[in-house]
């Protein structure tokens, strides 16, 4: 096989050929290597690829053999660097599997490398002041976005067909957008948060994927869902295959959509990828009305900052703990420092009020919900920003509060379903007038990927995108 070859197939199409002997899993991880290589010297993606795994023996289950690369960060990997963007976690050693990642290794995937993520995922731009920055594959003078942007770059340019992500405020929605990929935001709890915890940033957070196709982003949680020994919350399971759910029909479904966003404005490009998506899912007879739950947008956000400050002191206190450091903004970004200067202020009863919040949230968002099926909106606002749009080490004291508010000022629709814990689904429908990816975001009610994957199906069809590739791709870059 050559890597031209290589790139053209998703996670389930290699699965498949190697379970035709068509081709050895040693093949294909001397493929993926030789792919990262070519693109990441553009790209800046990965910050360490395992050229011995080449040869390494990969467990038997459905995807046995397949190349991925894992972000570097909520995914660990025992005796692998875990060093998360930070100059304070620099050799920073994983102990063991998180769940999640032994459901990865155990449906055969083969880790080949760590992703870049910003600096403890806390920018929507994926730069830090250890691996640098990250580009985007379909113009390297934009960000393909954050915290899982790494793993998007690289799934984007063909290195890989799969790479873990991580979603706690839209970091698997938003990178997927900018970057042209199906980006799936479970569940919560439909991945395991273990061992260490019992929920990842108080509920708001998991780990899945990003991939190029709607089958890969189906077959791959059916092969990594489900809860962990001592989980404390258990959700009930699917009620059939979530590849079998892609290729059902649906029911005709009561669908809201809105591109009103709860502040800011919207680029008409955005929203023409919207209406775009409407109009096929009205000609397959679903009822379409303008809707969108009514929801205090500023407190939610204050809410869930309080709640992220809280994690970056509880997190750089124990990381540094471990390592003989004291975190300083010696080893920590400004921004970094100003969250974990105010976690360390806040008082227990700051977030118990915060989930006060998110309660009052989850109420309102499931009346909504009640009364629709799905939601149809933006992912973000606007295509990717330009490389420096976001200033993750700015000089001078940081106002954590006004530099989240620019963190967030193109994700206004994302952070809604991380606090209710919603099923939301990026897919990559349309493009901007210079070439760049929008994403259009579906959300579905507690515990439904099905329906998602049932609507993602017709869009796929309706709406391909199969055939866009990015300029930087590793089928452009390395002649078979």
């Amino acid at each position: 096989m050559h890597l031209d070859e290589y790139t053209r197939f998703d996670a389930v199409g290699l699965a498949q050929l190697i379970a035709n002997k068509d081709v050895s899993a040693k093949e294909l991880a001397t493929l993926a290597l030789e792919a990262i290589e070519s693109v990441n010297a553009k790209l800046n993606a990965t910050a360490q690829v395992f050229p011995e795994r080449a040869a390494a023996r990969v467990e038997d289950g459905p995807f046995s053999g397949v190349p991925i690369l894992n972000k570097d960060l909520g995914c660990e990997e025992r005796g692998v660097l875990c060093e998360m963007g930070s100059k304070l976690a620099i050799g920073h050693l994983s102990t063991e599997d998180s769940l999640a990642f032994s459901r990865f290794r155990a449906a055969g995937f083969n880790n080949m490398g760590r992703t870049n993520t910003p600096e403890f995922g806390l920018a929507g731009v994926t730069e830090n002041t250890v691996t640098g920055i990250s580009r985007n594959p379909w113009n390297l003078d934009h960000t393909p976005g954050g915290s899982s942007g790494g793993s998007c770059a690289m799934v984007a340019a063909g290195a890989v067909p799969i790479a873990t992500a991580g979603d706690g405020g839209g970091s698997i929605r938003s990178p997927a957008s900018h970057s042209g990929l199906v980006g799936l935001k479970p569940t919560r709890g439909r991945l395991p948060a273990g061992p260490n915890q019992g929920e990842s940033l108080n509920g708001l957070a998991t780990t899945f994927a990003v991939t190029r196709t709607l089958r890969d982003c189906a077959a791959v949680l059916d092969a990594v869902q489900g809860a962990g020994t001592g989980d404390p919350y258990i959700i009930p399971p699917p009620q059939m295959p979530y590849i079998d759910a892609l290729a059902r029909a649906p029911q005709p479904m009561r669908i809201a959509y809105s591109t009103t966003p709860w502040v800011r404005s919207c680029d008409p490009e955005v929203e023409a990828g919207v209406k775009k998506a409407l109009t096929v899912l009205e000609g397959e007879g679903h009822s379409i009305e303008e809707a969108r739950p009514n929801i205090n947008y500023d407190q939610l956000m204050r809410a869930a900052l309080t709640v992220s400050c809280t994690a970056v002191a509880q997190s750089c206190d124990s990381l540094g703990h471990s390592l003989g450091r004291t975190p300083s903004p010696e080893n920590l970004q400004s921004a970094t420092w100003a969250f974990y200067e105010a976690g360390k202020r806040l008082a227990a009863t700051d977030i118990l009020d915060a989930l006060d919040v998110f309660n009052t949230v989850n109420r309102q968002a499931g009346a909504f919900f009640e009364e629709y099926d799905l939601l149809v909106i933006p992912t973000c606002l606007g295509p990717a920003p330009k490389i420096g749009a976001l200033d993750c080490n700015p000089a001078g004291p940081v106002d954590p509060y006004t530099w989240n508010e620019q963190v967030s000022k193109l994700g206004v629709f994302l952070p809604l379903f991380n606090v209710t814990g919603q099923p939301a689904l990026s897919l990559p429908l349309h493009q901007s007038t210079n070439g760049l990816p929008i994403g259009v975001q579906f959300a579905a009610r507690f515990g439904d990927e099905a329906s998602l994957f049932s609507i993602g199906g017709i869009l796929e069809q309706a709406l391909p995108w199969a055939g866009r590739i990015p300029p930087v791709h590793a089928s452009n870059l390395v002649q078979p």
